[in-house]
C-alpha cells in the first residue's frame, strides 16, 4: 500500500515546504540551531501545523536543513570544478567549503543529542563532496598549484581544522583572509 509521502507533493505544498526549508537554513545558520520551530512557521508566513506535516520534529527539519546544504555545497563545488582553472577551482571550493561550514557544529551536535545517526543521514551527499575534492586535488596537483604529496585524507583534515580556526575569528573577516592567506601558502608546491 502506497502511503502520501510516495505520491508528489502539490504545488502549493511543495512551495510551503521550499520555503520552510529556505527560512530553516537562514535562521538557523545565522541564529544558531536554539531558534523555535514556532519562529521558522513564522517567518515562514505559515501555520506551525504546515510546518510540522512536513518536518513532524526540529531534528527532521534540522537534518532536512543539514542535507540541503551539503546538496548546495556539492552543486557549488562542480560548478566551480566546471567553469574554473583547476588552480582556481581547488582554491575556490577550499574557500567556499569553509565559508559554508559556519554554524555546521552546532547542527551536527543538536541531531546527536536526538539520535540522529548524522554521518548516515549525511553520507550521500558527503561521499559526492569528497569525490569531487579528490578530482579538484588531483587536478591542482597535476597543474603544479598543490603540493603532490598531500592527499585526500590531509586535505580533509586541513579543511577541519581551518574551518574550526574560522569559526574563532567569525567577526574578523582581514583576520580569515590572512588564515586563508597561511594555508593556501602551505598548500602550495615550494
Amino acid at each position: 500500500m502506497g502511503g502520501a509521502q510516495e505520491r508528489p507533493l502539490r504545488a502549493d505544498a511543495a512551495r510551503n515546504r521550499a520555503k520552510l526549508l529556505d527560512v530553516a537554513t537562514e535562521v538557523f545558520t545565522s541564529r544558531g540551531v536554539g531558534v523555535p520551530t514556532e519562529e521558522i512557521a513564522r517567518a515562514a508566513g505559515v501555520g506551525i501545523g504546515t510546518l510540522f506535516r512536513h518536518f513532524p520534529t526540529k531534528e527532521v527539519l534540522l537534518e532536512a536543513v543539514m542535507v540541503r546544504r551539503l546538496e548546495t555545497m556539492a552543486a557549488q563545488t562542480a560548478r566551480l570544478a566546471a567553469e574554473s582553472e583547476p588552480a582556481e577551482a581547488f582554491f575556490g571550493c577550499f574557500r567556499l567549503l569553509i565559508d559554508q561550514s559556519a554554524g555546521k557544529n552546532d547542527f551536527v551536535q543538536a541531531l546527536a543529542a536526538a539520535g540522529v545517526d548524522v554521518h548516515s543521514a549525511l553520507r550521500e551527499s558527503s561521499t559526492t563532496i569528497r569525490a569531487q575534492l579528490e578530482k579538484l586535488l588531483a587536478g591542482a596537483q597535476r597543474a603544479g598549484a598543490v603540493r603532490p604529496e598531500l592527499g585526500l585524507p590531509e586535505l580533509l583534515a586541513l579543511l577541519a581544522g581551518t574551518g574550526a580556526a574560522m569559526e574563532q575569528l567569525a567577526a574578523d573577516p582581514a583576520a580569515r583572509e590572512r588564515v586563508f592567506e597561511v594555508v593556501f601558502d602551505g598548500l602550495r608546491p615550494h
